[in-house]
């Protein structure tokens, strides 16, 4: 007789992403139900004008969703002038769709267009065409650049000939969107020494320098780096004829793009809605950061004055209260409604992660008012609840050490109360994105289910450090 084991069975690739993208989808539904109706307390009605500040982050946040929604992969297409970009994405779509050249600039403005390969996973492919970086308005197009970057799934970096320094310098600010990025060698028709080991030896002595440039040579393997002919040079044919004539004419190879049409179909059935969920989640991260930001800007005056007010009344009720040990239970209950206030106030969610937090703030409040009974009693002889049995019999000395017992444990309530309050405002805004459906917590979730045969697997460390880019501030 056979026992069935009792540990999970392990998820399959496809499996495994369409776990992480249903996950991803919840949590930007679960972001989206939170912001689009943020109020203030006791009103019925939204708030107009925390409404109208936020629009941005919202539109970023229903345009993810959306995104995701119809599993669009967007592949991104960065380089110099003349390198041939827009070649490239015209050899991977089969027909000459964007206009090439041999002047510079041919390409102006971002250029979108669909791609539909033969591919296993479940997603939609758009290819992005870029301006050169390195044209006039450089400033305009670094950021350009930049923003679509940004909203890109994937990265392809074309370059031709030997790799130059602003080339480099290109690809080392690319890599900081920390997306997967595969670099294209075109024009291998007019380079046939170049190989692999070749470019990634120069990439290998460019990186030399700083340890930016050390940490791109560990991101981009040789894997990375794809061959093509995106637009082969005319070829001169000698042709001869059945009368005996030779005539030469010019003749167009066919491109030679099938290495990274390949590259791209193996990314996306392996990893391509791994690479969707990410974006989307560190666009909805990023998103809500800012929600939470701009909210406590516009309500910082009401919070202030929200905190001060619980300190003075939670100083005086510690002072007026003759129990000592009370104290500690009636400041704990006041620090979580003074919480639990600020958190609706703000209409931000409190989730457990700064719950958890939190309550380490509440226990050093408290245990500051415990200290402070004990204090008391070593300094002054007696305890506040000592001396409060001792003023019963209106002795001057009971009544000496309860004033100073009350004094010194209402200090310490009230500061206790402000240093709560201010702790809340920090992890409202900085644990929003985290709880069971929060994007840091499915960020950390999909980067330790990444398998070591991907691209985001050489990416994990980085994309982890990203979601803890803005430490809880103590």
């Amino acid at each position: 007789m056979t026992q069935s084991s009792s540990r999970p069975t392990k998820l399959t690739r496809n499996q495994q992403q369409e776990t992480d993208f249903n996950r991803t989808r919840a949590s930007l539904r679960q972001a989206l139900s939170w912001y689009t109706n943020l109020r203030r307390p006791r009103e019925p009605f939204p708030d107009v004008e925390l409404q109208a500040a936020l629009r941005n982050e919202l539109e970023v946040l229903q345009f993810s969703l959306d995104k995701l929604e119809q599993s669009v992969i967007r592949i991104a297409t960065f380089g110099l002038v003349s390198r041939g970009k827009s070649s490239v994405v015209n050899a991977l779509l089969g027909q000459k769709i964007l206009q090439t050249g041999p002047l510079h600039g041919v390409t102006q403005w971002p250029k979108s267009v669909r791609w539909t390969p033969i591919s296993e996973g479940k997603v939609q492919v758009e290819l992005i065409d870029t301006p050169g970086l390195d044209e006039i308005q450089g400033e305009a197009r670094a950021q350009m650049a930049k923003e679509v970057a940004g909203q890109a799934d994937l990265i392809l970096f074309v370059v031709a000939g030997d790799i130059t320094r602003t080339e480099y310098k290109a690809l080392c600010e690319l890599r900081q969107a920390q997306k997967p990025l595969i670099l294209v060698f075109n024009k291998i028709d007019l380079y046939p020494e170049k190989d692999r080991a070749a470019i990634y030896q120069q990439l290998q002595e460019l990186g030399t320098g700083s340890p930016r440039d050390r940490r791109l040579q560990k991101l981009l393997s040789q894997n990375e780096i794809v061959m093509v002919a995106a637009e082969p040079a005319p070829l001169q044919v000698r042709v001869e004829w059945p009368n005996g004539k030779v005539t030469y004419q010019w003749e167009t190879p066919l491109p030679q793009v099938d290495e990274l049409k390949d590259k791209i179909l193996t990314v996306l059935n392996r990893e391509g809605r791994s690479l969707l969920s990410l974006n989307a989640l560190f666009q909805s991260r990023n998103a809500q950061a800012t929600i939470a930001q701009k909210t406590q800007e516009i309500r910082k005056k009401e919070a202030e004055n929200l905190i001060w007010r619980f300190a003075k009344y939670k100083a005086l009720g510690v002072a007026l209260n003759p129990i000592g040990l009370l104290d500690v239970f009636g400041g704990t209950i006041a620090d979580l409604v003074l919480i639990r206030s600020l958190s609706r106030l703000y209409g931000l969610p409190m989730t457990s992660y700064e719950a958890g937090k939190l309550w380490r703030k509440i226990v050093i409040s408290s245990g500051g008012l415990l200290l402070g009974e004990l204090g008391s009693s070593a300094i002054l002889g007696l305890g506040k609840s000592a001396s409060a049995i001792a003023t019963t019999v209106d002795t001057p000395a009971g009544l000496t050490a309860y004033a100073g017992a009350a004094v010194t444990q209402a200090s310490i309530a009230g500061y206790g109360a402000y240093a709560v309050g201010n702790a809340a405002q920090i992890y409202l805004e900085q644990g929003c994105t985290w709880g069971p459906l929060g994007a840091s917590t499915v960020i950390q979730e999909i980067l330790n289910s990444v398998e070591p045969d991907t691209i985001l697997y050489r990416l994990r460390q980085e994309l982890g450090e990203q979601v803890f880019n803005q430490p809880p501030r103590y």
